[in-house]
């Protein structure tokens, strides 16, 4: 069965409702090889990606999300090529000469070239993007398929190589660990590995004329990746991170992948920083030499618990993500001996309270899912949960909500189940007030 739209003229079952047209039925993937070249002057991408998957039911017919502006030359499946293939509507639809059983192994080679440019959504533009003098992936909600086919939803996670030929001039980041680097004739090759499993849309490739440091070499190693024209603003906007790391392992237990992490700050401004596996995205804008993003150095660093690692299975739930790191931003406030929780959630509550009270938290609704109330009222759940069940049982099932789910996908269910267990009085009102209530309900502080 292939994705489609949900409407009144069909029946075609989707995925999720926040994204109809993403994701497909019939397969699970477990990894992806991409062996690509990206010409910056000109913006030409071009390769093959080798999908790795198996048949959840009998297959004859299947989809890959895959931008119209990318054209496919060739396909093969398990080495032979496909009874027909086309593309349309941002899908790459296959139908074999045969049908393959369930539980079938199933590898899907893509040969395919463009122009790549970023998806129009109702979110605004997602995707691979051109910048000044390089380029950019920002995947959330459903950007990866502008750069690759994929099964292009947050509950399929796989393994990732991504292999990228650009011109030597450039710095190429991708997720992962970076396993050899190779120049020949004016081009370099880059080969990384994330073997941690991950959803598509925190894949992500960065380019530009960038130098690489390392920033602390005890515990998690933390690299930069930015214009040397802001390496004097960033050291001492992003010089905290090493404390922040060691807070956060702390406050919500070992950090989830074995590879570091990495900063990088791209030579233009950006709107927005953005999450991916391994990797937090800012603009030259956000080095402003008095750490006036530290609150978004956090917010992007809690991602890599809440979000990237314990993923949203759908994005209704996406309060799991946001929620959380936006109260990780006051948590590092509070140990920094500014501004405490309390004195957040008190200044938060007020502007929700004169805000329009018609958004529920656990299904705000994919115009409202990256509303600030989201991110706002998520984290008011969450102090209100800490203050009712207090600090050691709080942190303590913080850890082992990111433990349990390591790398997995959850629901809102999930974390009202395990928050069950850390006391005996019952949190249903709670939670029927936060999370299920479109009112903002009254703060219990003291």
């Amino acid at each position: 069965m292939t994705g489609r739209r949900a409407s009144k003229k069909s029946s075609a079952p989707v995925i999720d409702p926040y994204l109809p047209t993403a994701g497909n039925f019939g397969y699970r993937v477990s990894r992806y090889e991409l062996e690509l070249e990206y010409k910056v002057a000109i913006n030409r991408l071009g390769g093959t990606a080798t999908v790795t998957a198996v048949t959840l039911a009998e297959l004859q017919t299947f989809s890959l999300d895959l931008s119209s502006a990318l054209s496919v030359a060739k396909v093969t499946v398990n080495g032979k090529r496909p009874k027909h293939f086309r593309t349309d509507r941002d899908k790459l639809h296959i139908t074999l000469a045969d049908r393959l059983p369930a539980g079938a192994a199933m590898t899907v080679a893509v040969r395919y070239s463009g122009t790549p440019r970023p998806k129009r959504t109702p979110w605004g533009e997602v995707g691979f993007e051109e910048l000044t003098e390089g380029a950019l992936v920002a995947g959330q909600p459903n950007g990866a398929s502008s750069w690759f086919p994929c099964d292009d939803h947050p509950s399929a996670k796989a393994s990732f190589r991504i292999q990228i030929a650009t011109e030597s001039a450039y710095l190429t980041l991708a997720n992962g660990k970076l396993l050899s680097r190779r120049a020949r004739a004016g081009m370099t090759t880059w080969t990384y590995e994330q073997s941690e499993p991950t959803s598509t849309y925190l894949i992500t490739l960065q380019v530009g004329p960038y130098t690489r440091r390392r920033m602390a070499k005890n515990g998690v190693e933390i690299f930069s990746v930015l214009p040397d024209r802001l390496r004097r603003e960033f050291d001492h906007d992003f010089g905290r991170q090493p404390q922040m790391m060691k807070l956060f392992v702390k406050l919500f237990g070992p950090y989830p992948l074995a590879d570091g992490y990495t900063v990088v700050v791209t030579d233009d401004d950006l709107e927005i920083p953005l999450e991916a596996q391994g990797i937090s995205i800012f603009g030259a804008n956000h080095c402003d030499g008095r750490r006036g993003s530290e609150r978004l150095v956090a917010h992007e660093l809690a991602h890599q618990w809440f979000g990237n690692s314990v993923t949203a299975q759908r994005w209704r739930h996406i309060w799991l993500h946001e929620g959380f790191a936006c109260y990780a931003e006051w948590l590092w406030s509070d140990h920094c001996g500014e501004r405490s929780a309390d004195d957040w959630a008190r200044h938060y509550h007020r502007r929700l309270v004169d805000s329009p009270q018609d958004l529920v938290l656990a299904d705000p609704g994919p115009q409202d899912m990256f509303d600030d109330r989201v991110y706002k009222r998520g984290a008011l759940a969450l102090h209100t949960l800490r203050r009712r069940i207090g600090d050691d049982a709080f942190f303590a099932l913080l850890r082992e909500w990111t433990s349990r789910y390591r790398h997995a996908s959850v629901v809102t269910d999930d974390f009202i189940a395990l928050a069950a267990q850390y006391t005996e009085d019952s949190l249903r009102p709670l939670w029927a007030a936060w999370l299920y209530s479109a009112e903002v309900p009254e703060l219990d502080l003291p």
